[in-house]
């Protein structure tokens, strides 16, 4: 099924999706995404040894602040009053990598897709943050959208 750009009116100009006819249904989205670093940077991380502290701890929180700012950051947005935001990170020491998701969730009109994504990229760029003076070199790959929940559009799951 081929729709539209939504975020674009008849004479092209970019406005915010109304929503107001929409039914409140619960809504879930997964986001995942990694961070893959040399092995001694994943190595602190896993002894706490980073000098700023808590590096996943840290970023866990940064991932949950960043969701509840979404609206903030991505212009047409809306503002979502989010249920609950579940941060979690896996440790891959064959990968040298750290992989997060996010799973958000809300009972409203509009999808939690962005604020599962924004939450993803922000806690990820944290650990880069954090572990950047022993290694610029870390890279962010396959941030993703996994899965959705709720709506008109109903369940959906990436490949």
């Amino acid at each position: 099924m081929t729709q539209g750009l939504t975020h674009f009116d008849a004479s092209g100009q970019a406005h915010m999706v109304d929503v107001g006819e929409k039914a409140e249904t619960r809504r879930v989205a997964r986001a995942a995404g990694t961070i893959c670093m040399r092995p001694e940077t994943l190595k602190l991380i896993l002894e706490g040894g980073a000098k700023k502290g808590d590096v996943l701890a840290v970023a866990r929180i940064a991932g949950i602040q960043a969701s509840k700012r979404t609206a903030e950051l991505i212009p047409l947005c809306h503002p979502v009053a989010l249920t609950r935001i579940q941060v979690e990170f896996v440790i891959d020491e064959k990968r040298s990598a750290v992989d997060c998701q996010v799973t958000a969730e809300t009972v409203g009109r509009t999808g939690v897709e962005m604020e599962a994504l924004t939450a993803v990229s922000v806690a990820l760029l944290t650990v880069y943050d954090m572990c950047k003076a022993v290694d610029r070199g870390m890279r962010l790959e396959a941030i993703r959208l996994l899965e959705k929940q709720g709506g008109k559009s109903g369940h959906w799951i990436g490949s």
